[in-house]
């Protein structure tokens, strides 16, 4: 404002109109910005934006590495043993046992490859869109969702590209189905967000009604 008036006022004082006009539309966008500075709230809003991405990325890192780690895992058991076979892995607690599941959890709806692959893809992508949809924001209710597609994208992987699922962990402490890593992902997930809905949902995602 000093500059603008230590060489223009002399031009308003000989009567330069278009330096006139000059002058007062630049003292009014300098006292629209002293009265309307760059809000703070809009600067917290982006630093939000870039958090979440942040999360999600990590998510999405987290879900690639277990599925990963599921197909990587069934390729080894499939090279290595033949069906029935098994191999040590911790001894007295688990072993590795190389079978082939072609229906659900302990072989129930078996031989229906087509209704399950069905079945599981939309529940996937039920469990997708509430992602998407931002209902579930809790991390523990992402962390279930992210579990939950990992273990059923494996699954279903297997399904399509087999006709059957490949399973391996053995325990030997008592009798138990033989089941893979997308198992253990989808019960993990599944025991978590039933935590995150009977205690945390209502609390922190659940939308508040207007009165």
């Amino acid at each position: 404002r000093v500059l603008f008036r230590s060489n223009d006022e002399k031009h308003l004082q000989t009567g330069d109109s278009a330096v006139k006009n000059q002058w007062h539309l630049l003292h009014s966008v300098y006292k629209s910005a002293v009265a309307n500075p760059p809000s703070i709230g809009y600067n917290k809003s982006i630093a939000k934006i870039h958090v979440q991405k942040e999360y999600i990325m990590w998510y999405a890192i987290l879900g690639a590495v277990l599925l990963a780690g599921d197909q990587i895992l069934k390729y080894w058991v499939v090279t290595h043993l033949a069906v029935g076979e098994s191999a040590p892995f911790l001894p007295g607690f688990m072993q590795l046992t190389r079978l082939h599941n072609y229906g659900a959890a302990w072989s129930s709806f078996s031989g229906r490859t087509v209704l399950l692959v069905v079945f599981t893809a939309v529940l996937l992508a039920a469990v997708a869109l509430l992602l998407i949809k931002k209902v579930v924001r809790h991390w523990t209710g992402i962390t279930a969702c992210t579990l939950i597609l990992s273990g059923g994208i494996g699954n279903i992987i297997d399904r399509i590209v087999h006709g059957y699922v490949v399973d391996m962990f053995d325990l030997q402490l008592f009798s138990y189905p033989v089941f893979n890593l997308a198992d253990c992902c989808v019960v993990v997930g599944a025991i978590l967000g039933g935590v995150y809905y009977l205690f945390l949902y209502e609390k922190y995602d659940k939308k508040k009604k207007e009165s």
